[in-house]
Formats: structure tokens, sequence, C-alpha cells
């Protein structure tokens, strides 16, 4: 019952006109600063979630989770196929290719452009990448086609770099070319475009094709090796206990390493912002906690005579103290309530109409993803109910201390 009555009466300053209109605008304030701090604080962690899921399904798309490569890369892995079946019995491991990398250049009819190209094995490919998923034209099958030219399949951005389109045929120049007695001569060969795909990751899209394994070990004039291979797991989040796994495994004459060594300055950035965001957005909910501290203050000057007529019915210096503490946590509870609710709004929509574009070239997304989840709400929502709590011990405190003899003896 106790409790009940701090809570009536508690509601009932709230929602009383008050002489003093000061207090009622500053308690307005109290709520609304609130409610800002926390909207912001859920904007602020869906863009840096939205951002880091983003930006880490498109290179866990592109790339495989562990890669093994050869210590200096100049013979190539000859063994490919053996390893490829020793990491297969490794737990986690979901899928093994092996692929071939090397810098080309790749002419149109008029125009052209430098890329990467990737071989890799037709069948095996598709188990550690998701590239071939996102192909706008043509079929991962046209690098397997008996043809006059072998198949390419291009990136949306090096299609037009180089004026390519489906059925175009691309002039490839690889400078790891054939030993002659005057030198190395550059291998230059006539591909067929087969596919066009677009990840909407710009680095892919704009420097990245694929042939088949044995077209790229043709053009650089290489025998049946490849240079890495390349592991995906059930669970991208394990690719560090892998790591040493596979490095144990294959011994001093490869390295072993994952998508999170090789994007760690990209995920450390990502983890430094969702602390700066927390702490500049949290100096808003600090500020609204002075309003509260304000308005309680002001509102203990207003009520001084009610907490004295109350004490002298027979009320608790605790009750006293809990009726201006339960206060305080309402405007934190109603301020944190609409700050949720159009924090989330805000970033539902924001989200689904794309409101704000980027430059793919900068950024290499074209718009700002807001990802908030729903854990964001429950910590969000606790740390600015405690902060507002935090506000309203002083003046709690304050009120109770009052003496009632004193107040009354000059009414």
């Amino acid at each position: 019952m106790a409790v009940k009555f701090e809570s009536f009466v508690a509601r009932r300053y709230l929602r009383a006109k008050r002489k003093e209109a000061v207090v009622s605008i500053v308690t307005a304030i109290s709520v609304i600063g609130v409610a800002a701090g926390v909207m912001a604080l859920i904007i602020g962690l869906a863009v840096n979630n939205g951002f880091r899921n983003e930006l880490q399904k498109n290179l866990l798309g592109a790339t495989a989770h562990v890669d093994v490569l050869e210590k200096g890369g100049t013979n190539g892995i000859r063994n490919w196929r053996e390893l490829i079946a020793k990491f297969r019995k490794l737990p986690h491991v979901v899928g093994a290719a092996p692929a071939l990398y090397n810098q080309v250049f790749l002419g149109g009819g008029q125009l052209s452009s430098g890329g990467i190209l990737k071989g890799i094995d037709v069948d095996l490919e598709p188990q550690v990448t998701d590239m071939m998923t996102h192909l706008k034209s043509g079929s991962l099958d046209g690098l397997k086609t008996r043809d006059r030219y072998p198949g390419i399949i291009l990136g949306s951005g090096l299609a037009r770099n180089t004026g390519m389109m489906l059925d175009g045929i691309v002039s490839v120049i690889s400078f790891r070319g054939e030993l002659t007695p005057v030198g190395i001569i550059p291998n230059n060969r006539p591909f067929r475009v087969v596919g066009i795909f677009e990840s909407g990751f710009f680095q892919y899209d704009e420097a990245w094709a694929y042939t088949s394994l044995q077209a790229a070990q043709q053009l650089l004039s290489l025998p049946d090796v490849v240079n890495e291979i390349e592991l995906k797991l059930d669970n991208p989040d394990l690719a560090p206990q892998l790591t040493k796994q596979v490095q144990q495994m294959i011994g001093t004459g490869f390295v072993a390493t994952n998508w999170m060594l090789q994007n760690r300055p990209l995920l450390n950035a990502f983890e430094m912002e969702k602390k700066v965001t927390f702490v500049t957005i949290g100096l808003i909910l600090l500020i609204a906690a002075l309003n509260i501290l304000i308005s309680l203050v002001m509102m203990v000057m207003e009520k001084y005579r009610d907490i004295a007529v109350l004490m002298s019915m027979g009320a608790r210096r605790s009750q006293i103290r809990k009726i201006f503490m339960l206060q305080g946590v309402l405007i934190g509870v109603v301020g944190t309530a609409i700050g949720l609710v159009v924090g989330y709004m805000l970033c539902y929509f924001a989200n689904r109409y794309h409101w704000m574009k980027l430059d793919e070239q900068v950024y290499a997304l074209s718009y700002v993803p807001f990802e908030p989840r729903p854990w964001d709400a429950v910590w969000v929502a606790a740390v600015a109910i405690f902060i507002s709590f935090l506000a309203t011990i002083y003046p709690a405190r304050s009120a109770s201390r009052l003496t009632p003899t004193e107040v009354l003896r000059y009414e």
C-alpha cells in the first residue's frame, strides 16, 4: 500500500498544474532530453551495426573465412588437391576450393582497365564464396563451355570500364608471361564474357574477374598449381581457432590467415566508432539528467508546504524521499519510451526507403543501412533510467530533510 501511495502522489505532482510554469517547462524539457538522448543512441548504434553487418556480409560473400597461402608465392601450391581433402575433414569446415589470383590488364574495343583475375574451380567455388550468386546476366556454367575462347565473368564496374557486354570478346594481358631469350613476353589472350556480376561491394565490382582454373593457369604460363586454398566455415567467428589448427597441419612452408586478420583495421574502426558514439550521445543523457535534477529541486521548493502537511499527517521521511525519486524515474521512463519508439520507427523507415544515399566509390554501399538490435533497447533503456534515478537522489534527500514544524510555523 505504501508504494501505491507514493506512486499516486508522484503521478499527481507530475500531472498537476503548477503556480510556477517554469517547473512544468523544465519537466517537459527533461522528458524531451531523455527521449532525444535515447533516440540518438538507438540511431547511432543502428547505423554502426548496419555498416558493420553490411560490409561484413559483403566481405564474407566475396572472400573465404580462412585462406592458406604459400610463403614467398613463387612456385605455387602443387599438392593442393591433397590439402583440400585434408581440410575437408576438419570440424566446422563446410567448403574448400583452390584459387589462382593475379593482376591483369583487360582491353575492350575502345576502353581498357586493370583488374584482378581469379581462376576458380567452377564446381568448388560456390562452396566458399557467394560471388557467383550475384550474376546480373550469364551463368557460371559458361566457364565450363568448350569454345574457341575461354569464358570470363566480369564485375559490373569492370565491364563498364572496359565497355564489355555479355558475349563480348575482351583481351586479357598478363605480365607474368613466357620466358624467352629476350626476356618475359606478356601473354595476351582473348576471353569471351559469359557473365556479369554485381555484388554491391564497389571494391569487387570494379576490379574482379573470374575464369576457370585451367584458363588462368594457361594465361599465366603455370603448371597445375594454385596460389591459395580457401576454406568456408559453418561459423565465421571460429576463423581464428581454425586458422591455428590449419597452421599446425600445413607446417612452415605455408601460412594460414583469416578474414578477421585481413580486415582488422576495419573491424577495429567499427568498435572504436561504437564507443565514441556511446560516449558522445551519452552526454545528451547527462544533460537530460541535469534537467531532471533542476526540475525536482524546483518542485521541492514549490511543494515544501505539501511535504510538511504530509509529514505532519504521518508520512515517513522514506516515503517523501520515494515520492520524488519516483517522479524522476517516471520522467526517465516516459522519455525513454518515447525515445525508443521514435528511434526504432526512424530506423525502420530510413532503412526501408533508403533515406540517406552514399557514394559507392567511397563507402562501398549505396545507402546508409540502419539495423537496430532488440538487445540495444534493453541496455539503452536501463542506462537512461539509471541516470534518471541518480539525478533524483539529491532533491529527494532534500525533501525528506524538511522539518514540518519549521515550515508550518510561518504559515
